[in-house]
């Protein structure tokens, strides 16, 4: 997401991207984009994902940060929110001079979107009423909050108009981890795993090239008792059927893959799983060892 916005423009944003933990099976994405339709006709919803785990604000930050660099300029509405109807914060961060504004609970969900696109401008926590719906209840916070305050700016209402401003640097950070560099190697971890069983690492090709200053061609992998030398690819079917390896994906992150398989079923890896690599195997010196500690 980029732009030049001006910070204080009133100009109307045309498009909000939508990634929440509600499903698709009843009726609130439905709701939350209809409250959009209502307030500001203009505007396209674009869905990301909204069935991401209940209460996963890990995953959804994760699946945020992939989406991020392809969203156009506008508003994203970011709900993961095991805190709804609590103290917790609802919070509007203003990225890229303006360009675009993130709306979410306060919970580490939009750290890493927000780094993505240069870090946090204004910010306010969203607590004008006169902004939000008229509601029962107050768990439903995409519907009540975040929509009404969405099709707001997209309407031209300035940010401050919509909260109490704060400093955006006491907004809570993200829970991405990050590679360590230890005992002579990466200390990494299990990030992801799609729907093909592919799982994605917390490291790129880069990260251990810069580590150990080497060529990376073939990886020494050991998941417990199963050693195996697994060749770095950049597409998933120069793995060939059955056959297990290292692929660059489509975010620049090596993931453990099966040719036409499930690395999650075949190899029995999952996600939060512990991964360390360090040089070593062969041939050398263009290799390095894996070892894949499961946590669960």
């Amino acid at each position: 997401m980029s732009g030049t916005s001006a910070r204080h423009s009133a100009s109307r944003f045309s498009t909000v991207s939508f990634i929440s933990d509600l499903g698709l099976e009843s009726e609130h994405v439905g709701v939350v984009k209809a409250v959009i339709r209502e307030e500001a006709p203009h505007v396209t919803v674009i869905d990301l994902a909204h069935n991401i785990a209940p209460f996963d604000v890990r995953a959804a930050s994760l699946a945020l940060a992939r989406a991020v660099p392809y969203l156009t300029e506008g508003v994203v509405i970011a709900c993961v929110d095991p805190g709804a109807g609590s103290d917790r914060r609802l919070v509007g961060v203003e990225v890229a001079d303006g360009a675009g504004v993130f709306l979410g609970p306060d919970n580490g969900l939009l750290a890493p979107g927000v780094a993505l696109v240069g870090g946090a401008g204004r910010a306010v926590v969203l607590d004008r009423d006169e902004h939000h719906l008229s509601a029962p209840g107050s768990t439903f916070a995409a519907r009540d909050v975040l929509a009404p305050v969405a099709a707001a700016l997209c309407n031209g209402v300035d940010l401050f108009e919509l909260g109490t401003p704060i400093d955006s640097g006491v907004l809570l950070p993200g829970v991405v981890p990050i590679p360590r560099e230890e005992n002579g190697g990466l200390s990494c971890e299990v990030l992801w795993v799609d729907r093909f069983g592919n799982c994605q690492l917390n490291v790129s090709l880069d990260d251990v090239r810069s580590a150990f200053g080497d060529e990376v061609v073939r990886v020494r992998t050991s998941i417990g008792a199963d050693v195996r030398n697994f060749e770095v690819v950049s597409a998933f079917d120069s793995l060939g059927q059955g056959a297990a390896g290292l692929v660059i994906d489509s975010s620049g992150l090596l993931c453990i893959a099966v040719g036409r398989a499930s690395a999650a079923s075949e190899l029995t890896v999952g996600e939060g799983d512990q991964v360390f690599l360090a040089p070593g195997g062969e041939p050398a010196p263009t290799s390095v060892s894996v070892t894949i500690t499961p946590t669960r």
